[in-house]
């Protein structure tokens, strides 16, 4: 059985699993009824954060651009431009045993493409949720359901990976940012053109 998850809860991801290496991170959601003219277009992303917080270059900004760090610790399995369907909307891929000691934490996010455009946002999204899966075994470790906290943002942060004592930890963040992929990078110290 999955831990299931409340916001702000923090629960041991190695400890309780010695021998975890590879993981699968799913996110998902489903777009409410509500028509704005426009698909909706939800982007999955990891941002590979150094001890300060912000991410040491671009290379560890991990999205629909840029599927795979050169570590090869994380790879985005590509972009799901509906959303349609049960399931994972889009997977992450982790391998903990090659991440970079210069990285201690790995934040999770989605945002809505093109948001403003399409006059879209978090408030028209349901059933959001971020899933960790043993890649081994196929069994899902920690499930966390986001609920309908979310209005007008365009950006959420969905919840982080972070090591601790070398062990590694998973944070449910669901903190939602106005702005959507830009304000994020910003947050995390990338620029944006």
């Amino acid at each position: 059985m999955p831990i299931n998850l409340s916001k702000g809860q923090k629960v041991d991801l190695t400890k309780g699993n010695p021998g975890l290496k590879k993981i699968m991170v799913g996110l998902g959601w489903d777009v409410n009824a509500f028509d704005s003219g426009f698909d909706f277009d939800l982007d999955a992303a990891a941002f590979m954060l150094g001890e300060n917080g912000k991410c040491p270059s671009e290379k560890e900004f991990i999205f629909y651009g840029n599927l795979t760090h050169p570590s090869e610790a994380v790879n985005h399995m590509g972009d799901n431009l509906t959303g349609s369907g049960d399931g994972d909307d889009e997977q992450i891929l982790i391998d903990l045993s090659k991440i970079p000691a210069n990285v201690s934490r790995i934040a999770f996010t989605v945002t809505i493409y093109e948001a403003e455009e399409r006059k879209q946002n978090f408030g028209q999204v349901s059933n959001s949720f971020i899933r960790i899966v043993d890649e081994m075994t196929g069994s899902e470790i920690i499930r966390y359901d986001l609920g309908e906290d979310f209005s007008i943002e365009t950006a959420v942060v969905v919840g982080e990976l972070y090591k601790n004592n070398g062990e590694w930890k998973f944070n449910a963040v669901g903190s939602g940012f106005h702005g959507g992929l830009a304000a994020l990078c910003g947050h995390y110290g990338i620029e944006v053109a």
